[in-house]
């Protein structure tokens, strides 16, 4: 019998890999993935060296990892100590920062005009600290998968840094030979009414920014927003003015709901412009179209949410995942679009995975709302028998999960995570703490004379005992039960008969009993 095609499930890499902020971009016969790269379990954002991986474009499921291609020490700015006007903390407990650049945070690769590829990315420290003030770092090779080398600083024609507005994201386009940088941020500093020199907002939220109050406000527009200028030949230099792409002030214009929070990114679609974004919901990544790469931008919608939040018109109460920063952009392979984006992990936003679903761009240039699955790249369902890791749960909620804010939560909650193993022979990465009227759903298998599914299951901080309701959707019947029983966290099997007709279908699990469980493994039979 010949083997069968090997499965991609979301997150699309090994459940040991962390790479959120995702740009995908196909160089000659291979699809690449550029961003941060997330510590499992970590303290803050983006602690590790860059890495790619690369998928022929013939096959998404076949993914290759092709090593780091640039650390952070590479850049000068490594090490250094960051301005004191920098250090206020927002949201995140500043207390353990070592107040030096040490990470690189959510990255672009475009080939140049002369045929190599150039690396842009933005340093910071614990938690963001100023990683908003810049200035952008190139580094540049000869391939795509690198290794990449420092070549140097975006900067104005007199050789000093360019720094004008929040320098934060870059995302790069070549536009037919034209290279076209955009960046930024967006926050509402000059709306607050609290906006004063000596406000606990202005010292904690705009201390991040590292500008003084007297600077943001000397800006004519705003040095708030989405931000585009070009690039001259040499890749560093700036050739024009750095302006705004779409308004900076929102109300009363169809960005008014959605408006931009961050991740920029550009595509070209035809002869119109794509600009992918995260909103300031914070969950999700909207489009915007125009004639132009620089101007006159229209609000399209939201292309996907790492809570669905949207779907079906479900609102963010009744989101069904932890919900959190996301970042991204689309990509066309082989005559299919697909969305790429990233879920959170370990009850915070520092542990962020990859996650991508196909799309479909309409004749009129919409793009309809996708939901999440466990089975993106796949080309189709996951086959309605074998093993599969929990983790690749697309839906997973309590009934009132959090929002990520730049800390680890410390209260309780089912959550994807990891731990190492009991008999010291790996780490074993599973979901955890799953309390009564915890959710867990997957989407989707296609079904053929499966009547057994077997777990693999822990007790989770204390004995458990109940079951778990499977059902076929959210707020459907059961077809079938599986009792657990445990003392410990040692794992063990539990095995239920299931009535499931023949076809394609989500699968959804509901525990109801006493103290909470940890979940490794189905096995569809």
């Amino acid at each position: 019998m010949a083997d069968e095609k090997k499965q991609c499930f979301n997150p699309y890499l090994p459940l040991e890999e962390y790479i959120p902020d995702g740009e995908p971009h196909q160089f000659g016969d291979r699809v690449y993935i550029f961003g941060s790269h997330d510590k499992e379990g970590g303290e803050t954002f983006c602690m590790l060296n860059y890495v790619t991986w690369s998928a022929p474009a013939g096959d998404l499921t076949d993914w290759r990892y092709e090593g780091v291609i640039y650390r952070a020490d590479q850049d000068p700015q490594y090490g250094t100590k960051i301005p004191s006007v920098q250090l206020a903390g927002g949201n995140a407990d500043t207390s353990a920062m070592e107040n030096t650049y040490r990470y690189m945070y959510a990255p672009d690769v475009v080939e140049g005009p002369d045929g190599r590829y150039y690396l842009y990315y933005s340093m910071s420290g614990d938690f963001g600290v100023g990683g908003y003030v810049g200035p952008i770092s190139v580094a540049a090779s000869d391939s795509p998968a690198g290794p990449y080398e420092y070549l140097g600083y975006v900067r104005n024609p007199d050789g000093t840094p360019m720094l004008k507005y929040v320098l934060f994201d870059p995302a790069v386009l070549n536009d037919n030979g034209v290279i076209r940088l955009y960046y930024g941020t967006q926050y509402d500093f000059e709306e607050r009414p609290d906006f004063t020199p000596d406000s606990d907002y202005v010292k904690s939220e705009m201390g991040m920014f590292g500008r003084t109050r007297e600077e943001i406000l000397s800006y004519p527009d705003s040095i708030m927003g989405a931000i585009t200028v070009t690039l001259a030949p040499d890749m560093l230099t700036i050739a024009d003015e750095p302006r705004h792409i779409i308004p900076y002030r929102v109300k009363g214009t169809g960005f008014e709901t959605h408006p931009f929070f961050e991740g920029p990114s550009m595509r070209k679609v035809g002869e119109k412009y794509y600009f992918i974004y995260s909103s300031k919901q914070n969950h999700e990544l909207c489009y915007a179209v125009s004639d132009y790469p620089d101007r006159d931008f229209v609000f399209g919608g939201s292309i996907v949410s790492n809570g669905d939040v949207g779907i079906n018109g479900r609102e963010l109460d009744d989101k069904l995942n932890m919900t959190g920063t996301t970042h991204g952009s689309i990509i066309e392979v082989e005559g299919q679009w697909y969305v790429f984006y990233h879920r959170l992990t370990h009850k915070s936003d520092y542990s962020r995975q990859g996650c991508a679903e196909p799309i479909r761009i309409l004749p009129d240039g919409r793009i309809e709302q996708v939901e999440i699955t466990s089975c993106g790249l796949n080309g189709g369902p996951l086959r309605g028998k074998g093993t599969y890791p929990a983790a690749i749960c697309c839906h997973l909620t309590n009934g009132h999960m959090p929002h990520g804010c730049n800390s680890i939560y410390q209260d309780s909650f089912p959550n994807v995570t990891h731990r190492e193993a009991g008999d010291h022979s790996g780490i074993e990465r599973y979901v955890g703490e799953i309390a009564d009227g915890t959710l867990i759903g997957y989407k989707y298998f296609d079904f053929h004379d499966t009547d057994r599914i077997r777990i693999i299951f822990a007790a989770d901080q204390q004995p458990c005992s109940g079951s778990f309701e499977v059902r076929l959707s959210i707020d459907g019947p059961a077809v079938g039960s599986i009792s657990v029983e445990a003392e410990s966290g040692d794992w063990k099997e539990a095995i239920g008969e299931v009535s499931i007709p023949e076809g394609i279908h989500a699968l959804y699990f509901v525990y109801h009993g006493k103290g909470m469980v940890r979940l490794r493994e189905l096995i569809l039979s």
